[in-house]
């Protein structure tokens, strides 16, 4: 099939009295430059398309001397359109939309849904929800692929060219779905054997501050995770201390299985570290309920094919209703 649209010249004789002729103009060029023209940013937009902002750039050059117009100001720190780049968008954007919106509905209906899934999650929920079920997906799905970017912070997706986000709780844009996957999550309180080896393992939480404890910020700078239980009834909050801050869970979880403390984490997270006897819990009548992640996406009129076979599965996988 034909991967490109020529806009052919249209002469009086094809029954436009003293219509202009049209410069030709690829598919892929107008793409190119709606993409660049709604993040105004080459290298979003490059990677948004899945390709360079070299590529980009000299996509946008071209658009430029086909039509003999200037689309975009670019200095080393910022790029904005022109009057008659702003123009062009504003007539170009919707037809593209209606384009994409077309296809992604054929995509819909098919049976095998194709193209790259890009994932933006927390290293802890791509653990515990995702990394286990890839490979069946995979296999389920063989013409979708799955590009996924590990990091600590809530980001903003659709900016960074990410089809879907997962975070914990429900704590998204006002323009997102989201969607629970997975159960509520339960954190623990872990420890090694050999930290134990020297001292006497706490056996009421007021014990805990007597011990070097693990502490995990939400963000950099950010405030600590509280360690809360319940106990008979009541919520009891622990004012721990320790030696140790870090901002991601499975720092924590290295640090604890080396004896340098006492770690409160995802009891999911270390199944494999307690299964192993590499840690062991403490404390086992206190333990804390938490949210549970979610997927996060944009709200769209016709979900692509791909992004629902993803949604679909791994929220099958992990055991939850479908909405």
């Amino acid at each position: 099939m034909n991967n490109k649209i020529i806009i052919q010249q249209l002469t009086r004789t094809e029954g436009i009295e003293g219509a202009l002729p049209l410069p030709s103009v690829h598919l892929p060029g107008l793409l190119t430059f709606e993409a660049a023209a709604r993040h105004l940013n080459f290298a979003r937009a490059a990677a948004e398309l899945g390709v360079t902002p070299t590529a980009v750039s000299r996509t946008i050059k071209s658009v430029e001397a086909q039509l003999d117009i200037r689309l975009f100001n670019r200095t080393t720190r910022s790029v904005s359109l022109t009057e008659a780049g702003a123009f062009l968008n504003a007539e170009l954007a919707p037809a593209l939309a209606l384009i994409k919106s077309s296809l992604s509905r054929v995509l819909t209906a098919t049976d095998q849904p194709s193209g790259t899934v890009r994932v933006n999650s927390s290293y802890v929920a791509y653990r515990i929800l995702i990394e286990p079920h890839l490979q069946a997906f995979l296999e389920k799905f063989p013409l979708i692929n799955v590009e996924i970017s590990l990091d600590n912070q809530l980001s903003d997706i659709v900016n960074a060219g990410f089809d879907i986000g997962i975070r914990m709780g429900k704590r998204v844009q006002n323009d997102m779905v989201a969607v629970q996957l997975g159960a509520v999550q339960k954190r623990i309180v872990v420890a090694a054997p050999d930290y134990f080896s020297k001292r006497a393992e706490p056996q009421t939480l007021e014990q805990l501050l007597k011990h070097n404890c693990i502490r995990q910020r939400y963000s950099v700078g950010g405030r600590f995770f509280e360690w809360k239980f319940e106990d008979r009834g009541q919520m009891v909050q622990v004012d721990v201390q320790g030696r140790f801050i870090f901002d991601e869970m499975r720092s924590v979880l290295d640090a604890a299985i080396q004896g340098q403390g006492i770690g409160f984490v995802f009891e999911d997270f270390a199944e494999q570290e307690l299964a192993s006897g590499m840690l062991r819990q403490v404390l086992k009548r206190h333990s804390a309920l938490d949210d549970a992640f979610h997927l996060y996406y944009p709200h769209r009129k016709h979900m692509p094919g791909k992004l629902r076979a993803f949604v679909d599965f791994m929220r099958s996988a992990n055991r939850t209703e479908t909405s």
